[in-house]
């Protein structure tokens, strides 16, 4: 005879599981929430770090072409 009871009831089962899992779950949000707002972080910290990188770029693009573009002393003698 094959009999489909356990010796413990199935609530009490779940009841010995259910503070693992809410546990489990609770724990994993909040790593997922802390990596999350990391990963913000770093990416404000990068974008402040290549600012006055882009800024340095564009400084020197603006001045190699608008350097050579100036009048030189030769030209106004003309």
């Amino acid at each position: 005879m094959n009999h489909s009871h356990t010796s413990v009831p199935r609530s009490r089962l779940r009841r010995r599981w259910i503070a693992p899992v809410v546990a489990t779950g609770a724990g994993g949000t909040v790593l997922m929430i802390w990596l999350e707002e990391l990963i913000a972080f770093a990416t404000e910290f990068i974008g402040v770090i290549f600012l006055p990188i882009l800024a340095a770029v564009i400084y020197a693009f603006n001045v190699y072409v608008f350097k050579s573009a100036e009048p030189k002393a030769d030209d106004q003698n003309k």
